[in-house]
């Protein structure tokens, strides 16, 4: 990112301000169709900024020729649902990706609690633009420089990444066709259980890990067939619409702007090799910005969780580990912050003769209690310190009761009925397991609900 007076101020649009700009203008008619387009170096004078509250705002309100701002965002808003079910038809995918935001003091800056990322309507109208907006100028940079455009490409996932998927998918009576990515969106859409709508938010979480991460490159290294983006069934695209945040923007605009005759084309990106090496660094960096931004969000949701005693949510199995030598445990997300947590049921040993390991049907059971994917399950969230002093956060499994702990009171009295020469086996296993608990890191584990712990 640049320095926050260039990026909130200097480089951003703002009401009733004039801005400098790079314009792509289309003239298009009601349905959608282009008559001409345009790339021009422009100043906008915007007759206002909104967010997206008041944006979506506008969008749900009666028509009302006399709101000029209303009136342009809904003929917008017709534009981009246009636009998005064209994409829709040619097989681009609506993938899903858990995303928090935090509620920061007003003073401190600390974060006071977190959520998932709520969606409108109106983020959709911005996206479809800007997705038009760099295909659109993908387009024009390579009729001008067809072995030297910076692209960014999306291959085609292997179908062995799918396999999981499929298989869970089938649990639930549902088949997912991986052919094409018009039959995968088709598949997906069509993952409905009526009563639980989140059961499809999370195929589409799934689904976006089977896939391989997107990549910038040069297109005289790739043949135009493998120009293309599987995800937005694009036969090119780039990145255009975010130079303020994104190198490979800013190269895309010099790109344009030699295309366009406006400025001549900087020496460095009439080369192959330095094309190759920057693509390169643009993806380590990009990689990079993914895992930083990751790290930050688990740290600000452990300072959000640190002084709580712990919250009570609801939240959904997304894997289930079914290997028969390791511990019994399994991934679940909680939809209320968009975070997940590792389940782990450290006082059920994973020989137990009680326990039952289901591969194909993705499932974990103990006596009466199971576990399956998909399902539907009570946890509670608290951060807990370790031996180390390191914090972590700790996701503990209510319900389903999945076995009982065993009590300090019971547990005395089991070793005092336990002939001597076992003792000290005993104490000496317990103590393991007592140490192997404390050492874990970002983990979860079962705990027996109490009386009190309920909110």
């Amino acid at each position: 990112m640049l320095p926050k007076l260039l990026t909130t101020d200097l480089c951003s649009l703002k009401g009733n301000v004039d801005r400098f700009a790079f314009s792509v203008l289309w003239e298009v008619t009601p349905q959608m169709d282009i008559i001409d387009v345009q790339f021009q170096k422009s100043i906008i004078h915007s007759i206002g900024a909104l967010t997206y509250q008041e944006a979506q705002a506008y969008i749900d309100q009666p028509d009302d020729d006399d709101d000029i701002r209303a009136s342009a965002v809904k003929r917008l808003n017709s534009l981009a649902r246009i636009l998005k079910k064209r994409r829709i038809e040619a097989g681009a995918l609506s993938l899903a990706s858990p995303a928090v935001q935090f509620v920061l003091d007003s003073e401190s800056l600390n974060p006071t609690d977190v959520q998932n990322y709520t969606l409108y309507e109106a983020n959709a109208l911005v996206e479809e633009f800007m997705l038009f907006a760099n295909v659109t100028v993908a387009k024009k940079i390579l009729r001008h420089y067809p072995t030297l455009s910076i692209l960014r490409r999306h291959p085609a996932p292997n179908r062995s990444m799918f396999d999981s998927l499929i298989s869970k998918a089938k649990c639930k009576g549902f088949s997912i066709n991986i052919e094409d990515s018009k039959h995968l969106a088709d598949s997906l859409d069509a993952a409905v259980v009526e009563n639980d709508p989140y059961f499809n938010t999370l195929l589409r979480i799934l689904s976006t890990r089977c896939m391989s991460p997107a990549q910038y490159f040069c297109s005289g290294e790739y043949k135009p067939t493998d120009w293309h983006h599987y995800g937005l069934a694009a036969p090119v695209y780039t990145h255009f619409t975010s130079p303020i945040r994104r190198y490979a923007d800013v190269c895309v605009h010099r790109l344009l702007a030699a295309a366009i005759g406006v400025e001549p084309l900087p020496s460095l990106l009439s080369s192959k090799n330095y094309l190759h090496d920057l693509a390169t660094n643009m993806n380590r960096r990009n990689r990079s910005a993914q895992l930083a931004s990751r790290a930050s969000v688990k740290l600000h949701t452990l300072l959000v969780f640190s002084g709580e005693s712990g919250k009570e949510e609801d939240a959904y199995v997304l894997d289930v580990d079914t290997n028969e030598s390791a511990e019994l445990s399994f991934t679940v997300i909680v939809p209320r912050y968009g975070i997940e947590g590792r389940v782990r049921l450290p006082h059920i040993a994973h020989n137990d003769q009680h326990v039952k390991r289901d591969v194909e049907k993705h499932s974990i059971s103990y006596k009466d209690s199971t576990i399956q994917v998909f399902d539907k399950v009570r946890v509670k969230i608290q951060v807990t310190e370790g031996n180390s002093g390191q914090k972590e956060l700790v996701v503990n499994l209510l319900n389903p009761i999945f076995g009982e702990l065993v009590s300090e009171t019971e547990e005395k009295n089991d070793v005092a009925q336990t002939p001597p020469h076992h003792q000290d086996m005993s104490l000496k296993k317990r103590q393991q397991n007592m140490t192997g608990e404390n050492n874990m890191k970002g983990t979860a584990t079962s705990k027996k609900r109490r009386k009190g712990n309920t909110k």
